[in-house]
């Protein structure tokens, strides 16, 4: 059996969650011994396994079906999730919704990260039989060392005894970072690091003018990845990610994975894999993430990294490729 992974237009989504979910898909399929191909000319193959939603997703769809594949579509994202994004997505989200349900019922079966989503695209009303299988987390790439937290530490002159509270992703209304802007104006003692590319996220009006009038202690360094990325990981107090809807949120698997202390927004995604104050803090407001960081800096709270470590092991990447075998098998009836 061999597998064809598409993600159209990369250079775009290549800073995204979805594009971190291509180095997991490869990595996860090469270490459970699954044939794959990204090669969109590759015709020799048995399963399509589609990630994206972009138009040229038809073709290749339709592609597939006329050469008698199996297709699997990857439902990374939902009208839920693609509102209060960029400008103009929520007047766009009906339109948004009935498109990726044409596609995704197209697919012989669906994968999407979490049971949550699942239950969304049940509730879309779509017939094609839904799988809930995570993301998953390379343990062994996110796993900071000295030398990564000191290459960061030293990049942005981050001192032994400075509070960091970082978060990363787009710069949404979504993903939280104006409810981020106004924790760090009520906390001016604590270092805020936010990364995420700020052009790519077309920020609504809102966040321009948030950006435009941040407070001396909140950092936005951009995209990083590789050293950088990790680092900043080891080296933080707290992850903050106070996200207002996610599918997953892939950055939280890594914080886990590295043994952050994690700190959400109490959404329904994570009510099915995170329990507040066992694996990771849950907060409902600005008051709410204000105090609870104090406390965690503090040592009043104590430390969840542990538990939280547990959460990224059950989610380890390999164990993902073997769920991802078992569908292609399903679909294929082999």
């Amino acid at each position: 059996m061999k597998v064809k992974l598409y993600f159209g237009n990369e250079n775009i989504i290549k800073k995204s969650g979805i594009g971190q979910a291509l180095t997991h898909q490869k990595k996860a399929l090469e270490l459970v011994h699954v044939l794959y191909t990204t090669d969109k000319s590759d015709l020799n193959y048995d399963v399509l396994h589609i990630n994206t939603v972009w138009p040229n997703s038809l073709y290749i769809i339709d592609q597939a079906r006329k050469n008698g594949k199996k297709i699997i579509y990857h439902a990374h994202s939902t009208q839920e999730d693609f509102k209060n994004s960029f400008m103009f997505s929520n007047v766009l989200s009906g339109l948004y919704k009935k498109w990726i349900v044409s596609l995704y019922s197209k697919a012989d079966c669906i994968i999407t990260p979490t049971e949550y989503s699942k239950k969304l695209l049940e509730g879309y009303g779509i017939k094609t039989p839904v799988y809930n299988i995570s993301n998953g987390i390379d343990l062994e790439q996110f796993n900071p060392t000295n030398e990564q937290i000191n290459f960061f530490c030293n990049t942005y002159n981050i001192k032994d005894d400075d509070v960091l509270i970082m978060s990363a992703g787009w710069l949404f209304e979504r993903k939280g970072f104006d409810t981020f802007v106004e924790v760090a104006r009520k906390m001016p003692e604590y270092k805020f690091m936010w990364f995420g590319d700020i052009k790519l996220s077309n920020p609504t009006k809102k966040i321009r003018e948030i950006l435009n009038d941040l407070p001396d202690n909140v950092c936005l360094p951009g995209y990083v990845s590789g050293d950088m990325i990790k680092g900043a990981y080891g080296r933080c107090n707290v992850f903050f990610f106070p996200s207002r809807e996610e599918t997953e949120g892939i950055v939280v698997l890594e914080a886990l994975a590295c043994h952050c202390n994690v700190l959400v927004r109490d959404i329904p995604v994570f009510s099915d894999w995170l329990t507040d104050r066992v694996n990771c803090y849950k907060g409902k407001d600005t008051d709410d993430f204000v105090e609870i960081i104090k406390n965690i800096v503090s040592g009043r709270y104590y430390s969840l990294v542990d538990s939280g470590y547990k959460v990224a092991q059950e989610r380890e990447i390999s164990k993902i490729g073997n769920k991802l075998n078992m569908v292609y098998k399903q679909a294929c009836n082999c």
